[in-house]
């Protein structure tokens, strides 16, 4: 959430970096509604200044037997808590309308993100390994002949509908093996905490994450009004809301492996072949907690970690800066690591690094006291995906893909897989 106070000092630079994503102007908007809640808020606080005045004297009035004055001072009292009622609610009013507005735009921009409407205007950063050149035409992972003992749509659309699939045998524990081995290379390798969060949280966790109130649509919702998590981004990161948190405890580093849920609003027709896009899906997550001054070189560092992950599997790709007009709602500066799917002859999303500055940290209220001395400041807080476990798992199939349908999979996956890295062509590990 933006700092009104921040839009007062400068809302011209404020619109241009809005500018910068699309987005029309709206700090006139917002400082008339500011306006018009001070004004409130101010003739309120003199009205209740008026008030304590004549209660004040009333008594006077009394001791000194003028019954005329006390009666008037008593209904001049009465007609100004009225009055001071009123104008509170009407403020409250103004001020649940503004921080509504606030809420509903997005965060500004780095100034080292370039400018662009969609995708096509990412810049690459990074890349790393050269794709596999095969003797014979590679195919999509679900039609990989070992793969496809293991990759049950139909048996998915049956249970749940489209969107989802049953993972068995050997597939399955390769999908296993993946987290286990992301888990561990982040908490041995790359010192982050390991944390098992719910999957079910409140209204207060999404708002605080921003993912409510705008993108509701996007997530799912229970009767009782819990949210199922789009990613263990939301409960990692609110489980420092409201905290004030001590300088030295920073910066916070935590992992958590969960199942996460998106409704896909909006993807009809995209991505219905194969379990590329799915309903249900998990994913190792990574969120860190900073001073100001170090969400950027964080962010490399949980870049590093997430790109780090692919070359332990040999899985090529390459990293690229997202666009102002592509990047999400709540990020400051975006990286995408896309992992090369042969079965499809590009790459493909497995990972997004985000930095959200203290936008997130102003909705949840989440602050650190400096050692230094003087008032607590918002920390920043960023988060990533350290992979991707399903996407992960597709990049490994198909990168490892025999002409005879059998699949070779990384020799860093054998502690998880008893030692066997194939899974045959009849769908057995071997």
């Amino acid at each position: 959430m933006h700092d009104i106070r921040a839009i007062r000092e400068n809302p011209q630079a404020f619109d241009a970096a809005l500018a910068r994503r699309g987005d029309a102007p709206v700090s006139s908007e917002l400082l008339a509604l500011d306006e018009a809640r001070r004004a409130k808020i101010l003739a309120a606080e003199t009205a209740q200044a008026d008030q304590n005045k004549a209660a004040k004297a009333i008594g006077a009035a009394k001791a000194r037997g003028d019954e005329a004055e006390f009666e008037r001072l008593r209904a001049e009292v009465t007609e100004k808590k009225t009055e001071v009622a009123a104008m509170q609610t009407e403020a409250k009013a103004l001020d649940a309308q503004l921080t509504d507005k606030l809420a509903r735009i997005p965060n500004l921009p780095a100034e080292d993100v370039p400018e662009g409407k969609d995708e096509a205007d990412n810049v690459e950063v990074n890349r790393w390994g050269t794709p596999r050149t095969f003797d014979f035409a590679p195919k999509e992972h679900f039609e990989i002949a070992g793969v496809i003992p293991g990759m049950d749509f139909e048996t998915g659309v049956k249970i749940s509908g489209a969107r989802f699939v049953v993972l068995r045998g050997a597939v399955a524990r390769i999908h296993r093996a993946l987290a286990q081995f992301m888990l561990d290379t982040h908490v041995d390798e790359n010192g982050l905490t390991e944390t098992q969060t719910p999957v079910l949280v409140r209204d207060e966790a999404m708002y605080g994450t921003d993912k409510l109130p705008k993108f509701g649509e996007d997530s799912y919702q229970t009767t009782n009004g819990w949210w199922l998590i789009p990613t263990s981004e939301v409960t990692l990161t609110y489980s420092v809301s409201g905290d004030v948190l001590a300088e030295s405890d920073l910066p916070i580093r935590m992992t958590a492996h969960t199942q996460c849920f998106r409704s896909e609003a909006g993807s009809a027709g995209k991505d219905t072949s194969g379990m590329l896009r799915q309903h249900q899906f998990e994913k190792v997550e990574m969120v860190s907690i900073t001073r100001p001054g170090e969400s950027d070189a964080e962010q490399k560092r949980m870049l590093r970690c997430a790109e780090g992950l692919l070359e332990k599997l040999g899985v090529p790709y390459r990293t690229v800066i997202l666009c102002t007009g592509d990047m999400g709602f709540g990020a400051r500066r975006t990286f995408d690591i896309e992992a090369w799917l042969p079965g499809q002859d590009t790459y493909r999303e497995i990972s997004s690094v985000s930095t959200t500055g203290d936008f997130q940290a102003r909705r949840m209220n989440a602050r650190f006291r400096p050692e230094a001395g003087g008032k607590p400041e918002f920390v920043h807080t960023l988060n990533g995906s350290g992979l991707a476990v399903g996407r992960c798992l597709i990049a490994v199939l198909e990168n490892g893909q025999n002409a005879d349908g059998s699949v070779t999979l990384p020799q860093v996956l054998a502690p998880y897989l008893g030692g066997k890295c194939t899974l045959s062509a009849e769908g057995a590990l071997v």
